[in-house]
């Protein structure tokens, strides 16, 4: 009986190693597909040239806030065993109950707003591929910000890894002499528009996430009733920003002018994001997250190249984005023997 009792233990934890194992691979890959895809689509509908009005930037942010307000609604339906009045009352008690936790969000929710739209503005200047690479300095500010906020101490590999991945981003911007920067002269200024868009965005990703972090931890609050939250105040920091810059085009030609079946779907990828990066924090660990990180970089790169037809590589950019795969690996490498960690 004990020996029957010890297998089925044994099967049962195997089908749960199992499981989990299938749930990380799939949360990863599912990464890959969402950042590629969103940085690829992102770009192509920015510079495809079509009859009538582009779609505007602003709207799509705020759709894509509000398809995350449902999906999480959703998931919090699912969580209150599909009971449409438990559903309710965890809404309820949660956000309306709790305004001042509620209004909590509201800062990293303004600040994430500002990050989706320059992210549009980054994709509309600068190749994918660049914008990808140059894009993971977001490690470097929420290494900062993780540091200086929530008194987190970097290990040896970890700070190595941060000059690493400055220099291979430094390598990647690098003017070359080859005929890719005869074809850039005649958009110095627009690649210098998406650089600083690009770098604000790191700032911005990097203190939002953390300040969310640190939110996270001092409340009992489930991920998704806060993504919620960030939602509400997304969408209405979002519509601010419509008629603040946009009102004019707004007004001419309606909130959806430009939409197609493309900006759907960008629109639908970004909604997602947020939504998948938790998934992967919950089921996958840094060194994975890494390889997803650099294979995202990789398809990015071949595509841009061989699709988009946007993107002429150089060995310096190739040294630069070797550089920054292996800065993200080394960031999550956690060595057994523990040595000293040191705070900056």
């Amino acid at each position: 009986m004990t020996n029957r009792l010890k297998n089925k233990r044994k099967s049962k934890e195997s089908k749960n190693q199992e499981m989990s194992t299938n749930l990380k691979y799939l949360s990863l890959g599912i990464l890959v597909f969402q950042t590629t895809s969103l940085v690829l689509t992102m770009r192509y509908s920015r510079t495809l040239k079509e009859e009538g009005p582009r779609y505007l930037s602003s709207t799509a942010v705020v759709i894509a806030e509000l398809l995350k307000i449902l999906t999480c609604v959703l998931l919090v339906y699912k969580d209150s065993k599909c009971n449409l009045r438990t559903l309710n009352r965890v809404l309820h008690d949660e956000i309306l109950n709790k305004p001042m936790e509620t209004l909590k969000l509201a800062i990293p929710s303004g600040i994430y707003t500002l990050q989706n739209n320059l992210l549009y503005v980054a994709l509309s200047n600068l190749d994918a591929a660049t914008y990808q690479v140059t894009y993971q300095l977001k490690i470097l500010t929420t290494a900062l910000f993780s540091v200086s906020m929530l008194s987190k101490k970097l290990g040896v590999y970890q700070w190595l890894s941060l000059v690493i991945l400055m220099t291979g981003v430094a390598f990647v911007q690098w003017p070359s002499d080859s005929q890719a920067t005869a074809a850039k002269e005649h958009s110095a200024g627009s690649q210098f528009v998406g650089l600083m868009a690009v770098l604000i965005a790191c700032f911005s990703s990097g203190f939002a996430g953390v300040y969310f972090e640190k939110i996270l931890k001092e409340t009992k609050q489930s991920v998704w009733i806060r993504n919620i939250q960030l939602g509400f105040f997304g969408s209405i920091f979002g519509l601010m920003g419509v008629y603040i810059y946009d009102g004019e085009q707004l007004s001419k030609n309606g909130f959806f002018q430009g939409y197609n079946k493309l900006t759907w779907i960008v629109v639908i990828l970004q909604a997602l994001g947020g939504l998948v990066i938790a998934a992967v924090i919950k089921y996958a660990d840094n060194i994975l997250k890494g390889f997803a990180t650099s294979l995202s970089i990789i398809l990015s790169t071949l595509i841009s190249y061989f699709w988009l037809q946007d993107f002429v590589p150089t060995s310096v950019f190739f040294f630069g984005a070797i550089l920054v795969i292996a800065a993200t690996f080394l960031y999550g490498y956690d060595p057994k023997p523990a040595g000293n960690p040191i705070k900056a």
